[in-house]
């Protein structure tokens, strides 16, 4: 028995060896017998970026400065690309972004606003980082001029947390520790990176604070990794509003 495929074959060979004045085909074979065209996987038009269209207002006491393009080494390809620093300066104080060179920043002093764009809105990869720079660049100007905050939850019996300074482990004048009992035999103590603040109002609630919003949550993902929050007992360390769904207790 043929299969589909080598049975549309033989026709097909059938038909070539026929005068084609003598081949007539029924209306359901025709669309088989077409030449087949090539057509795209999604028929909807590309779009450019909602949020990267979208202008950034700079608040007053804000200010940007963008340098000239300049040529720096990849670290993930060793290639060199072409890149430009944005320096936001704030009253809380200065953050630089580095971004591509085909990310073209409109800059309205006057009306204190911020646009952005790319050279080639058909290109996927700068599609990508249209909105990616707008995001950073949005968190740069909130963090130089209100800060960024981040609260971890400590859920446990006896679990403890407290900031303290330790004089003989600062790598910079000035340092602050957040200690936290989980339940090991030792203390947990982690150091604040540079530009970091960190309070303990409550024994169970550590407020993070600083202008980097990206440096704030990557520290509160490490304290986390101590205890990750499990679904049984509910237990663990959250970070702002996060939740899980419990699950009910194995029965044997």
């Amino acid at each position: 028995m043929l299969t589909p495929r080598t049975g549309r074959q033989a026709l097909q060979r059938a038909l070539a060896s026929t005068p084609s004045s003598t081949v007539i085909l029924p209306g359901f074979l025709v669309p088989a017998f077409q030449t087949p065209t090539a057509r795209n996987f999604s028929a909807t038009t590309q779009r450019p970026s909602k949020l990267g269209r979208t202008p950034l207002s700079v608040p007053p006491g804000v200010e940007l400065a963008i340098s000239e393009p300049f040529i720096k080494k990849d670290m993930t390809s060793y290639l060199k690309t072409s890149k430009r620093r944005i320096t936001v300066t704030g009253p809380l104080g200065t953050l630089d972004l580095e971004i591509p060179e085909y990310v073209n920043v409109n800059h309205d002093a006057a009306a204190r606003r911020v646009e952005l764009s790319v050279k080639d809105r058909n290109e996927r990869n700068q599609r990508e980082m249209w909105g990616t720079t707008w995001s950073y660049l949005n968190n740069y100007i909130m963090g130089v001029s209100e800060g960024h905050t981040a609260v971890l939850r400590l859920v446990g019996i006896g679990y403890r947390a407290t900031v303290e300074a330790r004089p003989e482990q600062e790598e910079y004048p000035g340092q602050q520790f957040v200690c936290l009992k989980l339940g090991f035999s030792h203390p947990v103590e982690m150091g604040l990176p540079k530009g970091m603040r960190a309070s303990a109002p409550q024994p169970t609630r550590v407020l993070l604070e600083g202008i980097d919003k990206e440096q704030i949550m990557q520290f509160a993902a490490k304290i986390r990794r101590w205890r990750v929050p499990e679904p049984y007992k509910g237990k663990g360390i959250f970070i702002n509003d996060e939740t899980i769904k419990l699950k009910q207790k194995k029965i044997k």
